[in-house]
């Protein structure tokens, strides 16, 4: 008998585990994993989502690489750094600029879709947490529930999150919130 599928929650990685770099209102990603810093109260929401058993999988836009402005490289580092620190089963890239006009580059639902067929995850019972538009917009084309971490960068809005939320901890909190009403509503 085949397996059902999981529930996973994506995670953009710039602002959402790890702290962007906001230079103009815009944010960019850390230089290096000597520059890697979590934000609080990452690792802590990442092991309640791993102990609810969500698969977590890291969905990134790094279009550096394509500009030639970092490294696979140093982008591969700083992911390793991640690890390191934080239970996270996977990390998709896409390393792409909007010119490429790929299908993994996030507004685009790419990497989602890829990590749902290795993964063997169910769309709509996963999340999306960014905090980007690019984040939110991917997460709906895909299917699943869009959390915005809001850091009123000044740039496009997202539209039409379902909740939005200061951290990935708060984040967390509604997720398994929603998750123990759901399993309440279906015992009976």
């Amino acid at each position: 008998m085949p397996m059902p599928p999981g529930r996973a929650v994506f995670l953009d990685r710039d602002g959402v585990l790890n702290r962007a770099h906001v230079r103009d209102g815009r944010p960019y990603p850390p230089a290096s994993a000597a520059e890697l810093e979590l934000l609080p109260g990452a690792a802590e929401a990442c092991e309640d989502l791993h102990a609810a058993g969500f698969t977590l999988v890291v969905v990134t836009n790094q279009p550096d690489i394509a500009r030639g402005t970092q490294s696979a490289d140093v982008v591969d580092g700083i992911h390793e750094a991640l690890r390191r620190q934080l239970h996270i089963d996977a990390i998709y890239v896409c390393p792409h600029d909007d010119i490429d006009r790929c299908r993994c580059r996030k507004p685009e639902p790419g990497l989602l879709m890829a990590a749902a067929d290795r993964h063997g995850i169910d769309l709509g019972a996963s999340y999306m947490v960014g905090d980007r538009w690019r984040d939110v917009e991917a997460g709906r084309r895909a299917g699943c529930r869009a959390i915005l971490v809001e850091h009123r960068y000044t740039e496009r809005r997202a539209e039409r999150p379902d909740k939005v939320v200061t951290s990935l901890l708060e984040a967390a909190h509604w997720i398994r919130c929603l998750q123990g009403h759901h399993e309440e509503v279906n015992v009976g």
